[in-house]
């Protein structure tokens, strides 16, 4: 089935960012304090760890539905 092939494609390029980048930041912006027409505001980085093995398991699960999709497309390879 064409749909396998495709969400696998997509879970190993996901693996394959994850056990490059082990994370990700983003910024959040904080209203600290107002002082009538004055506001004070605050950056705050967050920062989201991925571990390893999360990109492992995406990689083994996406080339799994990859084969999957393989064997039970019509006229396989």
């Amino acid at each position: 089935m064409r749909l396998l092939m495709i969400v696998g494609l997509i879970l190993v390029v996901l693996g394959i960012f994850a056990l490059a980048y082990q994370g990700f930041t983003y910024v959040t912006h904080d209203q600290v304090a107002a002082f009538g027409p004055l506001k004070v505001w605050q950056e705050r980085e967050h920062t989201v760890w991925l571990p390893p093995v999360l990109g492992v398991t995406a990689l083994e699960v996406g080339g799994l539905l990859i084969l999957l999709g393989r064997k039970e497309s019509p006229g396989g390879a």
